[in-house]
């Protein structure tokens, strides 16, 4: 593909940093749309993590697995959305989570190569991974301090105000297992606060 070809990656990198470079525009390019059916694995634990991932359509979760096989939910990702191994470790290791659609989605898949570090290390992608890990730190930080402090209520509050897009799009017991409730909890917390129409 040559570099003049725009994508909705392309298009969407350039919108967050401007016009790219040509070395990050000829990597860019090497992606891939791909379509993903619910529930079919982009990455399982073990796996070693080889892609960036832009969500253009669908929805996908990164989600645990604890010893006895109970889901833990860490995070969503609907349309516009990015995901890569963004730092050195998580490119190396074996994941530790997994990635997988929740429903029908296409995304675009973007290797992580040796052949592309050039890229990576221009100005304009470690940008990029510096806003990301800005981004990851505050709410990792964000969410300890909600789990500590706040009650189930406040919990659920705060993911209506910061994350409409979800409460609109992601299944209830997805929900809950994020919020560390269980999906019975949080319908009766719903309840409470008015959400439920009778």
């Amino acid at each position: 593909m040559p570099p003049s070809v725009q994508t909705p990656l392309t298009e969407a990198l350039a919108q967050r940093l401007g016009p790219l470079p040509d070395k990050l525009t000829a990597w860019v390019n090497t992606a891939r749309r791909t379509p993903c059916s619910r529930g079919t694995p982009l990455l399982r634990a073990g796996e070693t993590w080889h892609h960036l991932w832009w969500v253009e359509t669908g929805a996908l979760r990164l989600f645990y697995l604890d010893r006895d096989g109970a889901e833990s939910n860490k995070n969503f990702f609907l349309p516009g959305s990015m995901l890569w191994p963004v730092t050195p470790w998580l490119g190396k290791q074996p994941a530790m989570f997994h990635v997988e659609p929740l429903e029908d989605s296409t995304v675009w898949a973007l290797p992580f190569t040796a052949e592309n570090e050039d890229a990576r290390r221009t100005t304009a992608w470690q940008a990029l991974e510096h806003a990301t890990l800005c981004a990851l730190l505050d709410g990792k930080m964000q969410r300890e301090r909600s789990f500590l402090q706040d009650s189930a209520q406040q919990r659920y509050a705060s993911l209506l105000a910061q994350h409409p897009d979800w409460a609109a799009r992601i299944p209830l017991r997805h929900l809950a297992s994020y919020l560390g409730m269980t999906d019975v909890t949080l319908s009766r917390l719903r309840g409470d606060m008015g959400l439920i129409k009778c």
